[in-house]
């Protein structure tokens, strides 16, 4: 095959010339030539001389080098042999027409197409007269003198050195664009099998005038010639195939990383196997889809056989059962086969699997050679063979820095796009229409993925991430891009979706994401907060739209679960960061405190205990509601210290009641994220011995969710905090997921029902009945009932019916400080005489 710089293409007002164009041409020049030398040279026609120097000519011809234009096939012969036999045995007009005889039976033989085998017959006539001018100019008279020989020689080569330019004007009028080293391939014949085809030539003719006798060593001479000769094509072959491979590596090292550049691989094989169609299947890699390159001379971008992984010659080639490249021709093809050449409408093809990152190999094949004259061959299979290694180092680049693309913009742990990713897309969204374009962004935070954390390390929140983003992927409709951003926090970009659509598909979303999972071993919680900005009304670039949607985030996570966004919210956001900066100081500084509200035996009213609630009168904002601050220290790490200072400030004002003989226990709120930090035992247990307080007077009471959950109830924190001797109360039980029969495993002393019960039972039979069964079953489980929201004398009476141990309301106290606690006190309470066995007195409300 002739060199890539051959194959550039001509400038377009070089259009290549029909085929029997060049050829009418050829044949004109041809005539003109013979016209203007032959009549001169006429002689006497002997048949017996006539015919061997024509056989001469058609064996000759039949041993040829071939070089390869596209489609179009050039061969150059040892005819130099026959040519010189037939200036000295037959000369002029009839040298020329044995030639053009012989070379006509020759490529009749080979089925070269009918205007090439026209136009080399010209050449051949041509060259003959050429030669035959030659001789004339010189003193040639026969091959007695030595110096004959050289004229011959002389000759010989002149119609060489003619023919070849008319060769390669054939080829660039033929659409080639002949290079330098296509100039070596045709002459390097020339001077190196020229000379000897000559001498021997002469040898031969020398010898049979002496004797006829002489054919016996002539013959094996000749034979010598041509085997010499296809020795030549062979080596000049095999050098083609490896100058193939080392163009083919150099193009292939420019080839880029993009899909323009795997096409550009596909169209490097085909020009330099000279194929008619290539096709390359690769299989699904990253986020990408199967791909088929395709390069054909008609600009097809596909076509059948290929794709299809049920394909015979595909399977073959790539199930590893076959070494190399596979080769499958028409002519020796089973039935099978030929239904499978037939489907591509091919005779010849070549198939071989490629290397890929993916973990299943591609699909390369090589469909029918271009040429005129040749056909894929062996040494066709073992150029591909060696391409391959070339196309599976470029086909793993062009995967690994895919890869690296890809990990640049995805998430490493769940896979989805990560920040950076989104914010490509939705610029990429709202360019493509400034105007009219519209996009909903949801961005959701997992609420308990701290305290997974915290409580069960990273492989189990990684393990939560990887469950949460299955949901929405899940349930996000399906034109949603899902996103991972950092920490817990996931993305919804939904195109074309208005505000109110957004928010809609934002509430149905946290609901329909809102389960239990089996992460770790457990069974956890997944719960949602979103917040919610949409295009163009919050903004029309990435950058704007996904700051509003974490404002409207940090909203949502305090509020219902779903927020949008809206420019108060900037002030909202703005006044958070600057209380969670101010946490701190702000317990040291004594604007975080505690207030109390008394709990009080349904039956005898003495004061059996009073809970401890937080509060923060910030000197800018005023007071700040303990939902806000309390959910803010969770958010930002502080829940703890938060907590601790809690606990000093009501074990402090427990110490000073054990000062005035005065037992009453005082109740803290704990935080489900303190259940997770593995010192909390040690934390109440260092406060308990700092004020000196006896565990039985301090209460901790928990949320519902946070006491079932599978990781505490996993865990021994509340076993651990049992025994300290304090108490353990559920709070706000009955608006969870909890069974009383759940608690007979846990170490609760009480519960608390949630005053959204106790409101309405003057008003309700229902809520009388949740209430009264609730009270029912706790007993039969030994535990004490606290009833919370206690607001008029009627409802404590039917609390007392039912037998609730403990009330806790406004018709007992508000939430009081502790100055005006110690008022209340005074005036509200008289004091009992210490229970025999205990060293303090009692308080008791006065009626």
């Amino acid at each position: 095959m002739a060199s890539p710089e051959a194959h550039v293409p001509l400038p377009r007002s070089a259009a290549p010339l029909h085929p029997w164009v060049i050829a009418t041409a050829g044949v004109l020049l041809a005539l003109i030539t013979a016209v203007l030398v032959f009549p001169g040279t006429s002689t006497s026609l002997e048949p017996l001389p006539f015919l061997v120097v024509t056989a001469a000519f058609f064996v000759t011809e039949t041993v040829s080098l071939h070089v390869e234009f596209r489609r179009q096939t050039w061969s150059w012969s040892v005819s130099e042999l026959a040519l010189t036999i037939a200036l000295v045995e037959v000369g002029g007009i009839w040298a020329a027409v044995a030639r053009a005889l012989g070379l006509g039976l020759s490529l009749a033989v080979q089925r070269y197409a009918p205007a090439k085998a026209v136009f080399n017959m010209a050449v051949a006539i041509v060259e003959v007269a050429v030669a035959v001018v030659v001789l004339q100019a010189l003193p040639f008279d026969g091959i007695d003198d030595p110096i004959s020989w050289l004229y011959l020689l002389v000759a010989v080569f002149a119609a060489d050195v003619v023919g070849t330019p008319l060769v390669v004007g054939a080829i660039r009028l033929s659409g080639g664009n002949p290079s330098r080293r296509l100039w070596q391939e045709l002459l390097l014949p020339i001077a190196v099998v020229g000379p000897f085809a000559v001498s021997v030539a002469v040898v031969a003719m020398m010898l049979t005038r002496q004797t006829g006798w002489a054919a016996v060593l002539i013959v094996p001479a000749a034979v010598a010639v041509i085997v010499l000769f296809r020795r030549f094509a062979r080596v000049a072959g095999e050098g083609h195939r490896l100058q193939r491979v080392y163009e083919f590596a150099r193009r292939v090292e420019q080839v880029g990383s993009d899909e323009d550049g795997t096409l550009r691989i596909v169209e490097a094989v085909k020009e330099l196997l000279n194929a008619d169609r290539v096709a390359l299947w690769l299989p699904p890699y990253l986020d990408e889809e199967p791909r088929l390159v395709v390069a054909t001379e008609d600009g097809r971008a596909w076509y059948d056989g290929p794709g299809d992984p049920d394909d015979l010659i595909r399977r073959r080639a790539t199930d590893g059962s076959v070494d190399g490249p596979v080769l499958v021709s028409l002519a020796r093809a089973t039935e099978a086969e030929a239904a499978a050449l037939a489907r591509r409408d091919a005779e010849d093809l070549l198939a071989a699997p490629v290397a890929t990152a993916a973990g299943e190999p591609g699909y390369l094949e090589i469909c029918d050679r271009r040429s005129d004259a040749l056909s894929f061959a062996d040494g066709d299979r073992s150029a591909l063979d060696s391409m391959l290694t070339h196309i599976n180092a470029a086909i793993r680049q062009q995967q690994l820095l895919s890869q690296i693309r890809y990990d640049a913009d995805h998430d490493r742990l769940t896979g989805l796009p990560n920040r950076q990713r989104l914010a490509v897309e939705i610029d990429q969204l709202l360019g493509a229409d400034p105007v009219a374009g519209r996009a909903g962004l949801i961005l959701a935070a997992l609420d308990n993925y701290t305290e997974v954390t915290d409580t069960l390390g990273h492989a189990a929140s990684d393990e939560l991430l990887l469950v949460t983003a299955g949901l929405l992927r899940e349930h996000a409709p399906p034109q949603a891009l899902v996103a991972r951003m950092e920490g817990e926090q996931f993305a919804v970009l939904l195109p074309g979706l208005s505000l109110a659509a957004t928010e809609r598909a934002a509430r149905r979303l946290r609901e329909a994401t809102s389960t239990r999972a089996r992460v770790a071993g457990l069974d956890l919680e997944v719960t949602l907060s979103i917040g919610v900005a949409a295009a163009p009304v919050h903004g029309t670039d990435a950058g704007t739209l996904m700051q509003r949607a974490d404002v409207a985030l940090l909203a949502g996570a305090g509020s219902s679960g779903v927020a949008s966004y809206h420019p108060v919210l900037d002030q909202q956001s703005l006044r958070r960061l600057q209380l969670g900066t101010e946490l701190e100081s702000a317990m040291v500084e004594g604007q975080i405190s505690v207030v109390f509200q008394p709990i009080i035996d349904a039956r005898t009213s003495d004061i059996v205990s009073v809970e401890t609630l937080v509060r923060w009168a910030h000197p800018r904002y005023g007071a700040i509601a303990p939902d806000d601050f309390i959910h803010l220290a969770e958010q930002i790490g502080r829940i703890g210290p938060l907590t601790d200072h809690v606990l000093d400030l009501a074990l402090a004002r427990c110490r000073k009641w054990l000062d005035q003989d005065i037992a009453l226990s005082v109740a803290v709120n704990l935080s489900a994220r303190c259940l997770g930090e593995p010192d909390l035992v040690d934390r109440v247990r260092r406060a308990l011995r700092r004020h000196g307080v006896p565990g039985e007077l301090l209460t901790l009471e928990l949320t519902e969710g946070s006491v079932v959950d599978d990781s505490v109830r996993s865990s021994t924190v509340l076993a651990d905090l049992h025994a300290l001797g304090l108490r353990l109360s559920m709070d706000d039980f009955g608006t969870g997921y909890s069974s009383l029969s759940q608690l007979r495993q846990l170490p609760i002393d009480e519960v608390k029902i949630d005053k959204s019960f106790v409101l309405g039972m003057s008003t309700s039979q229902g809520e009388s009945f949740i209430a009264r069964s609730i009270i029912e079953l706790a007993h039969n489980l030994g535990l004490r009932v606290v009833a919370e929201g206690v607001e008029d004398e009627l409802t404590r009476n039917l609390l007392a019916e039912m037998g609730c141990d403990k009330l806790q309301g406004f018709l007992v106290s508000r939430p009081l400080p502790d100055d005006r606690l110690e008022s209340w006190i005074l005036a509200r309470t008289g004091v009992r005489s210490a229970i025999p066995g205990t060293p303090h007195r009692r308080l008791f409300v006065r009626t």
